[in-house]
């Protein structure tokens, strides 16, 4: 609906109402826009106001002492949108040193039950065109969804060409993975299962969060860390560059 196009580009629904009212009607009171728009009387004046603020809507007093309204061009929408980007190409540099500083803080989030995993793993998704380093085991299969990976979370990974290295166990679940190594962007190497004792999962991706799951307590933390996840991946090229190529 045209309305809801138009609270997308900054009215809310109200102003968006009757914006397209007076539109419709031409020129009009307040009583015969609020009742086209669907709205009360109060509330309309409220709206009028702030759509004369922003330039969408004129008025004029008549000689009854009725105040009739009328709606601008629908070409001013676009001026204030290109006037708006301005303002905020003008002040982005300023705003881009606070972000600077919030990226000195690490942060920690905790994720509960089968629905805060696939949160977790929905965030990888958010990074295309890099890379996950991954250390996984068979729980996984065990004690999630695999169909979520098959799926969804594999498709979507591969779709946003978002490669994989992973270390995992070289048991029979694991070894089943394999064949797709190529076609799923999946390098692997492994370890022997009597070795690899991991009941976890640990991904370290976006250049600096680190996530840590346990399927089978259905629980996941998150951090957000640069000096954490690139350590982590100092750890995991260690370990990686140790192992032997698969043959």
């Amino acid at each position: 609906m045209l309305q809801n196009e138009l609270t997308k580009m900054g009215l809310n629904i109200r102003e968006a109402m009757l914006y397209l009212a007076a539109l419709e009607l031409g020129k009009a009171n307040v009583s015969e826009l609020a009742k086209k728009a669907g709205i009360k009387r109060t509330t309309a004046y409220l709206a009028l106001e702030s759509l004369k603020e922003k330039g969408l809507v004129s008025a004029a007093p008549q000689k009854n002492t009725r105040t009739v309204y009328w709606a601008e061009n629908p070409k001013k929408i676009q001026e204030m949108l290109t006037e708006h980007q301005g303002t905020f190409n003008r002040i982005l540099p300023e705003l881009l040193t606070f972000t600077n500083l919030m990226e000195v803080k690490p942060a920690i989030r905790f994720f509960e039950g089968k629905e805060g995993i696939k949160e977790l793993f929905k965030d990888m998704l958010r990074y295309p065109k890099q890379e996950i380093l991954e250390w996984y085991s068979e729980t996984y299969a065990l004690d999630f969804e695999e169909e979520f990976f098959v799926n969804f979370f594999t498709p979507e990974r591969v779709k946003k060409e978002i490669f994989v290295r992973a270390i995992l166990p070289g048991n029979e679940i694991i070894r089943k993975l394999l064949p797709k190594n190529q076609q799923e962007l999946r390098r692997t190497k492994l370890i022997d299962p009597e070795v690899y004792k991991i009941g976890i999962e640990i991904n370290v991706y976006g250049g600096r969060k680190v996530s840590i799951i346990s399927f089978r307590e259905k629980i996941g933390l998150l951090i957000e860390s640069k000096t954490i996840a690139e350590s982590m991946k100092n750890i995991f090229d260690i370990m990686w560059n140790l192992l032997p190529e698969r043959k």
